[in-house]
């Protein structure tokens, strides 16, 4: 089955844009259900600085699952603080039915074998829960939305695992069954030594390979696949399609966008 990735330009009506992009990937009616409760794991390492979906995109996700019975907004603690403390950025959306969720305080779990590590990961990451992860756009050779994964570890000390990061990302990848929606928030691209430089490129990427949206948002900000190591492995597990020329991109055009990115 050959590996879908939408490339949507932003409108005003952020919603409307998403919707548009579900549909050019098939919809996810078989996600969207009242019998599955859905995680979306958000990406913020610092709350104090800009770089997470933003409210609109995350909100736009969220009413995509408008069937759903519960919706997590996740993520773990850092050395930068609690978890629950970095979610405050979404505080607007929380209700009864969406709830941020800290995934370190989770003492209901479930241990993993990541990297050589006994991992106990928090019991709302594994199917049959439907798995969100978005992230920004950025050009960063170790990824978005799969390094996003490495926010499930629950302690503060990640920083160990940036010496395997390419084994422990994957080795969550497979633990929970996958990513079932990929969300690439590119209202803003960040790039730079540090990320810390940022333009507006106001376009979405969404598919239901994840491996597929990583290598188009790589492609997009002119970072080489071959040079990505964990695109290399994911591709060597077979757990998604990481050559662009076999991706179908719906949608904008790539080529259309070059301009954006100069």
């Amino acid at each position: 089955m050959v590996s879908r990735v939408a490339i949507v330009e932003l409108n005003e009506n952020v919603q409307e844009s998403f919707k548009r992009a579900l549909k050019l990937i098939g919809k996810i009616d078989d996600l969207n259900t009242t019998e599955r409760t859905v995680v979306i794991k958000v990406g913020v390492f610092d709350h104090k600085k800009e770089q997470h979906t933003t409210v609109s995109v995350a909100n736009a996700i969220i009413n995509s699952f408008d069937r759903a019975p519960q919706i997590f907004l996740a993520e773990s603690d850092n050395y930068k603080g609690k978890g629950l403390e970095r979610l405050q950025i979404w505080k607007e959306l929380f209700t009864e039915r969406i709830i941020p969720f800290n995934l370190s305080d989770d003492m209901n779990t479930k241990k993993v074998k990541i990297a050589d590590e006994e991992i106990d990961l928090s019991h709302i990451v594994f199917k049959p829960n439907i798995f969100v992860s978005t992230h920004t756009l950025r050009k960063y050779e170790r990824g978005s939305i799969l390094k996003n994964l490495l926010g499930l570890i629950p302690d503060r000390k990640k920083m160990r695992f940036h010496k395997k990061l390419e084994t422990t990302l994957l080795d969550v990848y497979e633990a929970i069954g996958g990513i079932d929606l990929a969300v690439i928030d590119g209202t803003y691209t960040y790039t730079g030594p540090t990320l810390n430089k940022r333009i507006k490129t106001n376009i979405i990427l969404v598919g239901r390979d994840a491996i597929a949206v990583e290598a188009v948002g790589a492609t997009l900000v002119g970072l080489e696949l071959e040079k990505m190591p964990v695109m290399q492995e994911a591709m060597k597990r077979d757990l998604g399609e990481g050559d662009i020329k076999k991706i179908e991109v719906l949608g904008t055009p790539i080529e259309s966008l070059k301009e954006k990115f100069k």
